[in-house]
């Protein structure tokens, strides 16, 4: 198995940034791809941006393009989500997952992802 901690989440003001971070242990050699969703109030889980296991190939959702940013540090077993330009549709529950899946560009479909995390608050005040 692999477990997923997710943390960095919490309010800020609209145009401010929020790195977030997902700290992966257990079974980390077999994770493919890495993703962060989210869930916003009274909607359906969405993709926000994924990256390959090399850190090479990127995939981002079109409502974050130019604002976010996925990394990720192999070595410490981290991925992080860069947030900047917050708007206020911008708050959900920020979700971090692990695909077993090969895709390149990395998938943007949750049915492709195995493991996730519990996931941290992000809100954005108007």
């Amino acid at each position: 198995q692999v477990q997923l901690v997710e943390s960095g989440g919490g309010l800020v003001q609209t145009g401010n940034s929020l790195t977030l971070s997902c700290a992966a242990s257990g079974r980390t050699f077999s994770s493919e791809a890495m993703g962060w969703f989210r869930r916003a109030p009274g909607k359906e889980r969405e993709f926000v941006a994924a990256i390959t296991r090399n850190g090479y190939v990127t995939s981002y959702a079109d409502s974050v393009k130019g604002r976010f940013t996925i990394s990720r540090d192999s070595a410490k077993n981290t991925v992080y989500l860069n947030m900047n330009s917050l708007k206020p549709e911008d708050t959900a529950v920020y979700y971090c997952a692990a695909s077993l899946a090969l895709r390149v560009p990395p998938s943007t479909r949750n049915n492709d992802y195995n493991y996730w995390g519990q996931g941290t608050q992000v809100t954005v005040s108007s």
